[in-house]
């Protein structure tokens, strides 16, 4: 399985995830400058993943820093790498955790901050592996055997410290002996689907076949789909769900056609402070992404782009939400602290 992000003494090393399939290219990020553009480029994206990679920032940061002047540093290095990307709550949940143990031994030796900062990261990526594995165990029986599962945009190991949210449902589905397949959305405009998913799940020998975004309505209603399964980058406490833009037609379609339509994510994905998903930031990129594919421009110039990176499905077409302590379902605002308080 490849590897997302790794610590290691020449920098935080990171799969280009704008390189696949086409090319199978690895980044070093010397600084948390780097880190923080890593992220914002996508370079490496998925929410668990960026949290990881903020999480290495602030301790490569901290690691580089001067003795004098810390504490506007640290603060420095956090907010750089918080204005990344807004929509991704793991993101601030992983640079607040840094956050709390910098506090913590404010005003010991600059040696001892930089070696917990450093064990804290490592422990971040490890605690992922092994969050993303208890997913993917909770939801391997909500998938039915011999169906089809859709997915759309990638919430695999690219997306994750490794094995992944929605994909490690898949996977753990597989490993348990049900005979399914995939079907991946493309997901425009990034074409996270198309480049990713249906890269890893080949990789690792899971019937694949591709399909662009406006054709899962028709399998649906074909009845070729079982059941989907998506992740997430922000869950409200009453259980809307921010994921990449075309979750929400996806989930639509499903509640029309009768098919279980499942989010997964950790618990540090939840935001239980948003009472709604109406709350959450929606990050709007580059129209380029629109306009240009690889770099080729398949739009006339001069168009107006809109290009929201995210959309919110509203709890009522959500089945259920599988993390890492259990199996979220309505009514949302129980379910949901019932497993943060576990």
């Amino acid at each position: 399985m490849v590897e997302t992000i790794q610590w290691t003494p020449a920098g935080v090393v990171m799969i280009d995830q704008t390189k696949l399939p086409r090319e199978t290219v690895f980044v070093t990020c010397k600084n948390y400058e780097e880190v923080a553009e890593a992220i914002r480029s996508m370079i490496i994206r998925g929410a668990p993943a960026i949290g990881v990679a903020a999480a290495m920032g602030v301790a490569i940061g901290v690691g580089q820093a001067s003795e004098a002047n810390l504490d506007a540093q640290f603060e420095a290095i956090c907010n750089t790498l918080a204005g990344t990307r807004p929509t991704a709550v793991n993101l601030f949940w992983a640079i607040d955790r840094m956050k709390r143990l910098y506090a913590g031994h404010r005003g010991k030796p600059i040696a001892e901050i930089r070696a917990v900062l450093t064990a804290e990261a490592q422990e971040i990526y490890h605690e992922d592996i092994a969050i993303c594995k208890r997913i993917g165990a909770h939801g391997a029986g909500l998938v039915p055997d011999g169906k089809t599962v859709l997915t759309h945009c990638n919430a695999g190991a690219l997306a994750t410290a490794g094995y992944g949210t929605a994909l490690g449902v898949i996977r753990a589905a597989v490993e348990a002996g049900k005979k399914i397949d995939v079907f991946a959305d493309e997901t425009r405009p990034f074409l996270q689907g198309a480049r990713l998913t249906a890269w890893e799940l080949m990789e690792d020998g899971i019937p694949t076949t591709l399909i662009t975004d406006n054709m899962a309505g028709h399998f649906m209603k074909a009845g070729r789909i079982g059941c989907v399964v998506v992740g997430a980058d922000r869950i409200a406490a009453n259980g809307d769900v921010a994921n990449k833009v075309g979750t929400y037609t996806v989930a639509v379609l499903a509640k029309e056609n009768g098919v279980p339509f499942y989010v997964a994510a950790p618990i540090s994905t939840l935001d239980l402070t948003l009472a709604t998903g109406d709350l959450i930031p929606i990050e709007e990129r580059s129209a380029a992404e629109v306009t240009h594919v690889f770099g080729v421009e398949i739009a006339p110039k001069g168009v107006g782009v809109e290009n929201p990176a995210f959309d919110v499905t509203p709890n009522r077409y959500v089945t259920g939400i599988i993390t890492e302590r259990g199996v979220a379902t309505a009514p949302f605002e129980q379910s949901l602290r019932a497993l943060v308080g576990k």
